[in-house]
């Protein structure tokens, strides 16, 4: 810390991760970094090693960056959205620290920016209070549980440590049903209602869920407040989850298979939203919007539309500083003595 300044405080907006370009060498080393954490995948460490070294990083990096390359625009479109949700969100939360010093800044669990590198930085300029706010509405180990790892092995290395917050989900705030709905509705302005909405989320093993994360619980909670909002009765939407990975079995229904049995069963129109992602990314803009599409039209279904996330849209930078603004005015009272 700067001596002679009063401390400051940190915002970290942390997502998921991305690699850092579109190419089969820099989606291998985040797909290491990834899959390589006990968060994510489960399997005996020695079992999944010999896996991972021999059958996916030899493989697969090279189709997951054609994925890449079709949506990148200079930058993974979710690092981009996050630099500018941490842009926006910022001058909401100058307010509450005064006369302190506040900063908001993106932060991802692999790749880069990664959350110890951040956390680095900023604490050698003088941060002592950390608010971390993980952008998974609905808890799970396999996501927001690698954030507080990641704080974690942070930690165990400082010897002077700061305060550190962590908000664990937001599932079923208000201010993000509201959104959520919102959004639904903007965009059935311009392109109608469809037959069926379906709230596809992105899955996890259904050995996790048994293990007791409470994930696929809060997923159905936040879908069924908002078609409630909406006042969709039971047979105008569905809960599903996408992005399956390896053989075992995951939550369920899932999403692809859901949609091509309603292309054969002649529903005509679907709109697809997936709540549990607040940036688009590779899982939206091409698993969703292309793969899943092609799926339902070829199944028999007329019309698919995919409905983007919140991304960097006002009503969720308002929920962000809904959130975190307690934290931050919360803390900057604790240093009254500074002034």
């Amino acid at each position: 810390m700067k001596p002679n300044l009063p401390p400051s405080i940190a915002v970290l907006l942390v997502n998921l991760g991305t690699p850092d370009a579109p190419t089969a060498p820099a989606v291998r080393r985040y797909l290491r970094q990834f899959l390589s954490d006990p968060r994510v995948i489960e399997i005996p460490r020695f079992v999944w090693a010999i896996i991972l070294n021999l059958f996916v990083l030899p493989s697969r990096p090279k189709r997951v960056a054609e994925a890449y390359a079709s949506i990148w625009e200079g930058d993974s479109p979710i690092r981009a959205i996050l630099k500018e949700q941490a842009h926006l969100l910022t001058p909401h939360l100058e307010d509450a620290a005064a006369p302190f010093r506040v900063s908001v800044h993106p932060a991802m669990s692999y790749g880069n920016p990664g959350i110890p590198d951040v956390m680095d930085t900023l604490r050698s300029e003088g941060v002592d209070h950390f608010v971390l706010l993980p952008l998974f509405p609905q808890y799970s180990a396999t996501s927001t549980g690698a954030v507080y790892d990641a704080v974690n092995k942070w930690a165990l290395k400082q010897r002077n440590l700061p305060n550190i917050s962590i908000v664990k989900d937001y599932f079923a705030h208000p201010l993000y049903i509201k959104a959520l709905a919102d959004s639904i509705l903007r965009f059935q302005e311009k392109h109608g209602k469809p037959d069926k909405l379906m709230f596809s989320f992105h899955g996890i093993p259904q050995p996790y869920a048994d293990k007791g994360d409470p994930y696929p619980q809060r997923c159905k909670c936040t879908a069924a407040q908002v078609a409630h909002t909406l006042g969709l009765k039971e047979d105008e939407w569905i809960i599903s989850f996408q992005s399956r990975f390896g053989k075992q079995e995951w939550v369920k229904p899932y999403t692809d298979v859901v949609l091509e049995e309603w292309g054969q069963q002649g529903v005509r129109s679907v709109q697809v939203v997936s709540p549990a992602f607040s940036a688009d990314c590779l899982e939206t803009l091409e698993e969703l919007a292309i793969e899943n599409r092609d799926n339902f039209l070829n199944a028999g279904g007329q019309e698919y539309h995919y409905i983007p996330a919140l991304n960097a849209d006002a009503a969720h930078i308002e929920l962000l500083a809904a959130i975190s603004t307690p934290l931050v005015k919360g803390w900057a009272g604790t240093l009254d003595g500074w002034v």
